[in-house]
């Protein structure tokens, strides 16, 4: 390739004009790649590539190799390409058509550095004989832009990713409304990413390269547009940060216009106030015109002339004979607020088939074939003269006023965390599964984090609008709708050292009457808070509506009013979706549609005030129903547990290909997950995790405590007692004398050979050895293992005689009775009413650990203080743990002296503590 020397224009030579000997090949080969040069190329003189086979042509004679290279004529290929640059927010941006995709309707490449991105732009040919516009965004990120390799078994990139997706209606919604009505052929505009450097999202870059592609084609279209990314770091607006730039950044504004109106806003915050939001859209929109321009030269230089398209128009009499036939019926459907949606929606189906049978009966052809089309256009504008005139909605309602709103948190207890959240005939039920780290998304783009933890995945079938469909793949509604609730969510979700889990929430649409990504929302913090997520605050949303009147010749709005909480037929007859997510202090995320050629920003940011008072209505409903994080001492909540080991330790774990930690994952149910030297834990509930965590000890063991408790094998017995292998292969000794609390003459007669025991660490010997004992573990009546005394109950007529003659006797006697009395329950109810383990029993005395039980009063000292409780020093090297009470308020201070109950036991034996009401 030679430079002509003329600006914007290059010669391309064909490949036969070089000659392998040439000097210009020299430096070529000395810049070869050392792999490469290892490979004996000259002794493969031809290849071809059939079924994965490399096969080898026959030699050829010099004298045909010369004659076919002198066959060969030099050519010359002019491309002729124009270039725009200028700069934004301090970097250099290009815009170049004519080096590639020439025949493209319309194509440009955008860069800034080294990231790349072309757009094209293709209409088809036909005559556009439908009453809706195909347009098609199609947005594309290939592994070569980083360079890399497609790690799937195909080596190629599949179905679109949800990125892919989001970014493509991220183009979409801007251009679409600034298509002339009546234009219905098939249009399409692809966007690929041509190379990456990380540095920078080329979703925007895209947006406007499609715009720019659109202004060179020949298709009637009403931009140009710009678009731009915002960005704010410790109060300071930044235009186009870096990837770098947005990770710090408290704010991601994407917001697209024309010269003088809004087109499109998608946002996502930490909770912003709606003043510094206001300012953020008014110092977007001069920063996005800037990319207006240079997209106007560029078309000056190189675009084409705009080919005349039929557009598809009603004339004049068509639609007067459909609206005199049809707009007295739909006023009156929709001046009665008593019709619900499919109520009105079946008396506005009625009105259509006797305008049918009308025209039908009058032969009039023109008029059927635009009937659908106009009948929506005469609902349309009696919902708007009412609504601007009269200032009334359908159903009713004030201008700002919300519907009725329900809220029930907790619907499925079974589950870890769910909701069901209702305004209106809109219902949306949530619920919220914890998993471990290692279940995070994987995420396979150009630019971002590589894994995701919190999820939120929308679905939207087809009976929630009783119909029936059928479910295929991702959805660009459902995911476009799934991600805006998640941004507005994770603005409150708390750091990761609170909340170590990987969160998914599934919002399931069951009935929509619009609005149900906001519903989403409000569902999708109570199921948080059900689930213990300890949220800063609940999140609200909902959608803000326009209703506008504009001037024939100039296209300017003369008189327009805003709808608080819009239904799906205000959504579809009106001008604007503007919903709007927050809490009480700000909002968290924005999602703007808008149907006509842009709309003023005055009216965009005095939409945010009515949407502020409808989001506190709803937040109120919310924080009735639940308003605090649910503790999670439910048998159903997840529990998670963070452990240290050493590398060894955890290869032992995993096993070989991590066969071993699979083994455990499928008898247990729970997961385990490794990083970094670190083990995490997550069990659906607390019986999972003693299971995982007893497999887990016996593998790669812990610390050795005196009077743990540890499960061990025997592994060999001697006359003076067994060996056990316990706590991940380590070796005790379990004494004869250790045993059973009776006197043992063979160890045989009460363990053997590969036993499972559970056994009491009782300290070191003076080599060293750790000593164990079984009889630690075993109730003072057991004789040998697996045989107890059997339970005596002795007749209760006379407490008090019985009890002397208790007091009388020995503890031999007392254990040596054989007889069972069988009593009436009254004797038992009364029996345990005069129960010792019933009634508290001072323990002011020296504490024996073996004595201490159930209902014991005890005065001990505080030694730590935890997040979630007390460490308590009761004496006699006990510790017990006392749990802090939800709401009590409470202040404690290390050695205050607390007068305290045995309540319970945990599962590793320890006194669980309550206070005592002095």
């Amino acid at each position: 390739m030679e430079s002509s020397g003329g600006d914007g224009q290059w010669t391309w030579r064909s490949a036969g004009a070089f000659n392998c000997r040439s000097s210009l090949m020299a430096p070529v080969a000395t810049k070869a790649n050392p792999l490469l040069t290892t490979i004996p190329w000259r002794r493969i003189k031809f290849r071809t590539i059939c079924g994965g086979r490399i096969s080898r042509a026959p030699p050829s004679s010099p004298a045909q190799s010369t004659t076919a290279t002198d066959a060969l004529v030099a050519g010359k290929k002019v491309l002729e390409t124009f270039t725009e640059e200028f700069e934004i927010g301090k970097r250099k941006i290009t815009m170049e058509t004519g080096r590639i995709a020439r025949f493209a309707n319309g194509s440009v490449v955008l860069s800034m550095e080294e990231t790349k991105v072309l757009s094209t732009v293709a209409s088809a040919k036909s005559d556009g004989s439908r009453d809706f516009l195909p347009l098609t965004v199609d947005y594309q990120e290939k592994h070569f832009a980083q360079g890399m390799i497609p790690n799937t078994f195909m080596r190629r990139e599949g179905a679109p990713k949800e990125r892919e997706l989001l970014c493509g209606r991220l183009i979409d919604r801007p251009i679409r409304p600034l298509f002339p009505p009546g234009f219905y052929h098939e249009v399409q505009v692809m966007a690929t990413v041509l190379s990456s450097d990380g540095k920078h999202d080329p979703d925007v870059m895209a947006a406007n390269a499609a715009s720019a592609a659109l202004m060179l084609s020949d298709v009637p279209w009403g931009g140009p547009i710009g678009v731009i990314r915002i960005g704010r770091i410790g109060g300071q607006l930044i235009v186009n940060p870096s990837m770098d730039e947005l990770f710090l950044s408290d704010l991601n504004l994407v917001y697209a216009c024309t010269k003088d109106k809004t087109l499109m806003i998608d946002f996502q915050s930490r909770e912003i106030s709606e003043r510094d939001l206001e300012a953020a859209l008014r110092f977007a929109h001069p920063e996005a015109v800037k990319y207006l321009e240079p997209q106007l030269r560029l078309a000056a230089k190189a675009g084409k002339q705009k080919r005349d398209y039929k557009l598809y128009t009603v004339s004049e009499n068509t639609f007067e004979k459909i609206r005199s036939l049809s707009e007295g019926p739909i006023e009156a459907v929709f001046t009665d607020p008593t019709y619900g949606k499919f109520e009105r929606g079946e008396a506005l189906d009625n009105i259509g088939r006797d305008v049918k049978k009308t025209l039908e009966a009058e032969g009039d052809e023109e008029g059927l074939k635009v009937l659908s089309k106009t009948v929506d256009n005469v609902r349309k504008k009696v919902v708007r003269r009412r609504i601007i005139g009269e200032g009334i909605r359908v159903d009713g309602r004030r201008l700002d006023e919300v519907r009725p709103v329900y809220c029930e948190a907790g619907h499925l207890p079974v589950l870890h965390g769910s909701s069901i959240f209702s305004r209106g005939d809109t219902q949306v039920l949530c619920t919220v599964t914890l998993g471990a780290p290692g279940e995070a998304q994987v995420l396979d783009s150009l630019v971002g984090p590589s894994t995701k933890k919190f999820m939120l995945h929308y679905s939207f079938p087809p009976f929630c609008t009783n119909e029936v469909g059928k479910r295929v793949g991702l959805n660009r509604r459902e995911v476009g709708h799934g991600t805006l609730a998640e941004k507005a969510l994770l603005a409150v979700m708390p750091p990761e050292d609170d909340c170590p889990y990987t969160v998914r929430i599934n919002s399931e649409v069951m009935a929509s009457d619009g609005s149900t990504s906001m519903a989403s929302v409000c569902a999708g913090s109570m199921a948080l808070m059900d689930a213990g997520i300890p949220l800063r605050e609940h999140v609200a949303g909902l959608s803000v509506g326009l209703i506008s009147e504009t001037d024939p010749a100039t296209g300017e709005i003369t008189d327009y009013r805003i709808l608080t909480d819009i239904l799906g037929l205000e959504d579809h007859l009106g001008d604007m979706d503007f919903k709007i997510a927050g809490t009480r202090n700000g909002v968290t995320a924005i999602q703007l549609d808008i149907k006509p050629a842009g709309i003023p920003l005055d009216i965009i940011c005095e939409s945010l005030e009515p949407a502020r008072k409808g989001r506190i209505q709803i937040l109120d409903h919310m924080e009735q129903e639940i308003n605090v994080p649910r503790t999670q001492d439910g048998r159903n909540s997840p529990r998670i547990l963070n452990l240290k080991y050493s590398n060894e330790a955890i290869r032992r774990l995993i096993g070989p290909l991590g066969a071993l930690k699979r083994k455990i994952e499928e008898e247990t149910g729970g997961r385990i997950s490794v990083n970094d030297g670190s083990l995490t834990v997550v069990a659906k509930n607390q019986s999972v995790l003693d299971k995982v965590m007893e497999k887990i000890d016996f593998i790669v063991g812990r610390e050795i405590e005196k009077g743990g408790v540890y499960k061990g094998i025997v592994t060999s017995i001697k006359e003076y007692g067994a060996f056990v292998e316990f706590n991940g292969g380590q070796q005790g000794l379990l004494h004869i004398s250790e045993l059973a609390h009776n006197p043992v003459s063979r160890v045989s007669d009460v363990v053997s050979v590969g036993q499972v025991l559970n056994l009491m660490c009782i300290g070191l010997d003076v080599r060293g050895n750790i000593n164990l004992s079984l009889k630690a573990t075993l109730p003072k009546t057991s004789t040998t293992l697996g045989q107890q005394t059997p339970k005596v109950w002795k007749p209760s007529s006379n407490p008090e005689s019985e009890q002397e003659n208790k007091d009388n006797q020995p503890a031999e006697a007392v254990e040596s009775l054989a007889s069972i009395v069988i009593r009436s329950a009254a004797e038992c109810d009364e029996a345990d009413k005069s129960s010792a383990l019933n009634q508290p029993s001072k323990a002011d005395a020296p504490l024996d650990a073996k004595k201490l039980k159930i209902g014991t009063e005890l005065t001990a000292k505080v030694q730590q203080i935890r997040a979630h409780g007390l460490v308590l020093d009761c004496g006699s090297d006990i510790r017990g743990m006392y749990r802090f009470e939800t709401g009590s308020g409470k202040k404690f201070v290390v050695g205050d002296k607390l007068r305290v109950k045995c309540t319970s036991f945990s599962g590793k034996g320890i006194p669980v503590m309550s206070l005592v009401q002095e």
